[in-house]
């Protein structure tokens, strides 16, 4: 694990910021990352203070989704089932804090959101995000089966068709795709997204602390069936990322030359 966090917190006020902050890697999900994540979410949920929440990341991509060089590496040995396993399950663990959170979250989103970080951006209550974001499904790419929500939560917003679309024809929403079809509340240039969101978090903090979080919590819905719905991903992503195509895929991806940080 690395000595610097790889996530940073930030209290002002009555609204909180979490920035995912490993920008050199395009804030690729890995388990320090998500624990670091789940971590400063549950110090926020308990945080009497905080009345609204934002969440960012650090450079110029929300996040690049699992790391694949890091799937590669553990590709070599037998453990590679036992860390796809921790991986998911720090994600789901994260989007469900983010979906049981009592505070409102907004989402300041820039540049590439791409395979299970998309799960991040949907435990979000609003979303301000870049008008030249993508998210980007990838995994007929990598030979992975959807995780982050894209099968338990993403069609419940954008609706089945769109959502199948995307997985099957491997199809990222842009922008303003994902404005018209409600994956995002508001665009905006690059450089004006952080302060957005932080005007919408300020916005929901004025306002009565028992209707937010309420209305939060009616609008969230039957949680317990979302998070049954993320532990059969994860059991799909588990049997399929050990075999020989998921495997053939990931190191074909990183031969192709794809833009691709060093771990």
């Amino acid at each position: 694990m690395s000595a610097t966090p790889a996530v940073r917190s930030v209290h002002a006020g009555a609204v909180s910021t979490v920035t995912l902050a490993r920008a050199s890697m395009r804030n690729a999900l890995v388990p320090d990352l998500l624990l670091d994540l789940c971590v400063a979410l549950e110090e926020i949920a308990r945080r009497e203070e905080t009345r609204a929440v934002v969440l960012g990341a650090d450079g110029d991509a929300f996040s690049i989704g699992g790391d694949l060089r890091r799937f590669a590496q553990e590709m070599q040995g037998p453990a590679l089932g036992t860390y796809a396993a921790e991986l998911v399950g720090l994600l789901n663990q994260a989007i469900v804090s983010l979906l049981r959170l009592p505070q409102p979250v907004v989402g300041a989103v820039r540049g590439t959101v791409a395979g299970g970080a998309v799960g991040l951006v949907l435990g979000c209550d609003v979303v301000v995000a870049a008008d030249d974001c993508v998210f980007d499904p990838r995994y007929a790419r990598v030979g992975w089966t959807p995780d982050g929500g894209w099968t338990a939560l993403l069609p419940h917003v954008i609706g089945r068709r769109r959502a199948s679309a995307c997985l099957l024809l491997d199809r990222p929403i842009a922008a303003e795709e994902a404005l018209a079809c409600g994956l995002v509340t508001q665009l905006a240039p690059p450089p004006r997204v952080a302060a957005l969101a932080r005007d919408a978090a300020a916005r929901i903090a004025a306002a009565p602390g028992a209707t937010m979080r309420e209305g939060k919590r009616l609008l969230a819905g039957d949680l317990d069936t979302v998070e049954r719905a993320l532990e059969a991903e994860r059991e799909r992503f588990v049997a399929t990322v050990v075999g020989s195509e998921a495997r053939d895929a990931v190191a074909s991806f990183l031969r192709s030359g794809a833009p691709y940080p060093e771990t």
